[in-house]
């Protein structure tokens, strides 16, 4: 049994009769950096005194920065399809949406929208499509992804795509993807049977398995969450700690990421009222909470939240940014039409100011594919990290990339930002050989090289 719901209700009941002493004392733990159990979890999780919550907001800050240094990944989405045959109540892809206009890119229009966000100076896409045994079957996603890597600078492709059979991850796998990204949802067996009434995704077990056979074909860099708003957050971020233990010592490696997205509205979705509401101080200390409990793996927010909001929990946790982002196929070369969305974003900021806000707020935005292109990923990958050693390949290369933007692609606020969070954070590179190395790829990146990292 994967996800045990009788074991997770019995640690939030008990979880509940925690003091403010025990609060303190796994507030104190969890500066270590070796993770949390479920139910020091669950016990964060229930923290209501404001001085507390700030000290876990404190430690998750602390913690992160000193695992990955201050680095945030950029992304976008590049959805391929909005065909489905599920009828997923909370999604605006949803069968039964009679409303939405349905589009599946050809290869051509899949290439055009690559080069489209390449001239914003994007290098990593999230592949997303639709579930469609023919529109999305996985031969066409291969090519779509041969055509990327063949026709543009993209650099890594992940793909958010509907579970497969080994024999498919395996042609993924051969294609060079970065990390295959499936949520659950919501874990809660119910919940779930209620939420997808028709189509392939209401096999609970299936989905729930999906990553079992990923780690078959050989794909070990899987990205991981939950829909909060469908059933209570605290049940199902236990549900995915335990289902990522469950990984770990299965496979010896658990999630590479994990994604934490809020209900949103969606042009004609069958929710009208978020039926488990997360507030937004419940959502920030939900964040903190997963930082602490899984310290190395990587947590992906994406422009489903507001402006503010996303700003506030770069230093709460948050790892990877989604930016400048469409939730419609064709929605990047083409006027974006909402009939066409799979739910509404709320940060509506191009890239370059996204990059620009990161570089004022002193972090570094990242555009680095170096690790899977080198064979980081996995227990390799976690294991460097928990050794120490990712920090300072993290930062090297997140330079290097940001160098890249400014001479491509940045504005004159941007480039000015960008270049002083650069020359800030050179100087706090201990290893001088390491130090003098960076310089020298700078120096050859401003001379007209590319693509340079460790």
């Amino acid at each position: 049994m994967i996800i045990n719901e009788k074991e997770i209700f019995d640690i939030l009941d008990e979880a509940r009769k925690a003091d403010i002493d025990e609060i303190e004392e796994i507030i104190e733990k969890s500066k270590d950096g070796f993770g949390l159990s479920l139910y020091e979890t669950s016990v964060l999780l229930n923290a209501e005194d404001k001085d507390q919550i700030n000290e876990i907001f404190h430690a998750a800050k602390e913690l992160k920065q000193r695992i990955y240094g201050k680095r945030v990944v950029l992304f976008a989405p590049l959805y391929l399809t909005n065909k489905c045959v599920n009828n997923c109540l909370y999604c605006g892809f949803r069968v039964a949406n009679k409303g939405l206009i349905r589009k599946t890119l050809s290869i051509d229009e899949i290439v055009e929208e690559s080069k489209a966000l390449e001239e914003q100076g994007q290098k990593r896409l999230l592949l997303v499509a639709g579930e469609h045994p023919v529109e999305s079957n996985v031969d066409y996603i291969v090519e779509a992804i041969n055509e990327i890597y063949n026709n543009s600078d993209m650099r890594r492709l992940n793909i958010n795509a509907a579970p497969m059979e080994v024999e498919d991850f395996k042609k993924l796998k051969e294609a060079g993807i970065g990390t295959y990204q499936c949520f659950q949802e919501t874990y809660h067996r119910e919940t779930y049977k209620r939420m997808h009434p028709q189509g392939l995704k209401s096999d609970y077990d299936y989905r729930v398995t999906v990553m079992d056979r990923c780690m078959e074909a050989g794909i070990d860099d899987l990205g991981m969450g939950v829909l909060y708003g469908l059933y209570d957050y605290k049940f199902d971020t236990l549900a995915l700690l335990q289902h990522a233990e469950y990984l770990e010592g299965k496979y010896g490696c658990g999630p590479h990421t994990i994604s934490v997205p809020r209900l949103r509205p969606a042009h004609g979705s069958a929710i009208e009222e978020v039926e488990y509401p997360l507030t937004d101080e419940e959502f920030k200390k939900l964040v903190a909470v997963l930082r602490l409990a899984v310290p190395y793996t990587g947590i992906i927010l994406s422009t489903r939240e507001s402006k503010q909001l996303r700003d506030e929990l770069l230093d709460l946790g948050v790892s990877q940014f989604s930016a400048g982002s469409s939730t419609s196929p064709g929605g990047y070369k083409d006027k974006k039409k909402e009939e066409a969305d799979q739910f509404y974003t709320s940060d509506e900021r191009k890239l370059d100011e996204i990059v620009n806000c990161i570089s004022e707020s002193g972090y570094i935005p990242s555009f680095c594919t170096a690790c899977y292109r080198v064979g980081r990923t996995g227990e390799q990958f976690m294991k460097l990290v928990k050794d120490g050693k990712m920090k300072s390949i993290c930062r090297a290369n997140a330079l290097m990339t940001l160098q890249e933007y400014i001479e491509d692609y940045a504005s004159s606020d941007s480039s000015e930002n960008a270049k002083k969070v650069i020359e800030t954070l050179l100087k706090e590179i201990d290893n001088e050989k390491v130090k003098e190395e960076v310089y020298n790829r700078l120096d050859r990146i401003q001379d007209g090289e590319r693509d340079l990292y460790f």
